[in-house]
């Protein structure tokens, strides 16, 4: 039986990198394309020694591009990013970053609706009830997450409530040192949050941070207010904090765990099993983007099932192409599933490195 079903998952990967394939010969020309390329690509196949085009065949081919560059993001003018097969569209820019110096800056047209739109499919009916209201209790400003969680709520029916939240402000306070003062915009943020629970009985959703839910749940019973369904995601997603989610704090309600970011759009989570042992497991949206697990020393060297490397993010999409970039991220190599026939990452954490330590990442 077991090897039937190994067989079923071969043909299952198969396809699914044939796909993959295909996706990324579609994207390529239609960013190297002069009448339909953004000016960043056009500009910069001047200087490849290959021909985008006639030489990126399929998704191994993508090596031929180098490693996407974090600085490359950074400043304007952002409508170099724009292709010209969509300069008639209107043009969103979301942020990454910037808590100091200049951020990260990606333009979006409708590729937040896309992620989002499809994200929605993974969720369970009975948790995340069509025609029930959420509450977006999370990062605001020129993030993508209230735009696009704004959209989730809509796709499924119903209307998103958001609070004030600006995690900038927060990390400034904690070089500062002003930890009391962190405490008083957290609780700041938990207060907008239970006023409009109280005065929105329509709720049922929400979606929010490990730090924001844990604060929360300090101060309210998630199933007093009717909250069937918690879509979360940060930086501080943890096994230790799925655990202590599933165990002290939904009460009953169904716990999506997702990693996503502006750069990549959003990964589907694999629903809860025992087995897994409260491990974070995530599949990226391929073939929208895909995710490799690589040795931090040689990034065009993947690692083995279970071991541990970088996030190596590719971006394909035909507002947004970006491949090979090295994340701010580290993790352990996820193997293909049934429900997703592709590589994934599990228990995603801070990229470390030697004596250098962490880098620098959100406080949400």
């Amino acid at each position: 039986m077991s090897v039937a079903v190994d067989s079923q998952l071969q043909t299952k990967v198969a396809a699914a990198r044939e796909r993959l394939d295909a996706h990324v010969r579609e994207i390529v020309q239609w960013h190297f394309n002069p009448e339909t390329g953004c000016e960043f690509w056009l500009n910069r196949a001047k200087s490849f020694d290959f021909d985008p085009r006639k030489d990126v065949n399929s998704f191994d081919d993508l090596k031929k591009f180098g490693l996407f560059e974090d600085e490359w993001l950074r400043g304007g003018p952002v409508r170099r990013w724009v292709p010209k097969g969509l300069a008639d569209k209107p043009v969103y820019v979301f942020e990454t970053g910037g808590t100091t110096g200049v951020p990260k800056s990606r333009i979006n047209i409708d590729d937040f609706r896309t992620d989002y739109s499809e994200f929605s499919k993974t969720l369970p009916d009975q948790h995340f009830p069509k025609g029930s209201d959420w509450l977006m209790l999370g990062p605001s400003g020129p993030r993508r997450l209230r735009l696009a969680v704004e959209h989730l709520a809509q796709v499924r029916g119903g209307i998103s409530f958001c609070i004030d939240l600006d995690p900038r402000w927060v990390v400034k306070l904690l070089k500062r040192g002003e930890m009391d003062e962190v405490e008083r915009y957290k609780k700041h943020c938990i207060d907008q949050a239970i006023t409009i629970l109280g005065a929105h009985e329509g709720i049922k959703c929400i979606f929010t941070t490990p730090k924001l839910l844990e604060a929360l749940c300090d101060r309210i019973s998630l199933k007093k207010y009717g909250i069937t369904g918690v879509f979360c995601g940060g930086t501080e997603m943890t096994p230790q904090f799925n655990r202590f989610a599933h165990e002290e704090l939904l009460e009953g309600a169904y716990f999506a765990a997702t990693y996503g970011n502006t750069l990549m759009g959003l990964a589907c989570h694999k629903p809860f099993d025992p087995a897994d042992d409260y491990a974070i497991i995530y599949f990226p949206p391929q073939p929208r983007a895909a995710t490799q697990v690589v040795n931090p020393d040689s990034m065009d060297e993947e690692v083995g099932y279970g071991e541990t490397g970088r996030v190596l993010l590719t971006t394909l999409t035909k507002e947004f192409f970006m491949p090979r970039f090295p994340e701010r991220d580290m993790c352990e190599r996820e193997a293909p599933c049934d429900a997703y026939p592709w590589e994934g990452v599990r228990n995603v954490r801070p990229f470390q490195t030697g004596k250098s330590g962490q880098v620098t990442v959100g406080v949400y």
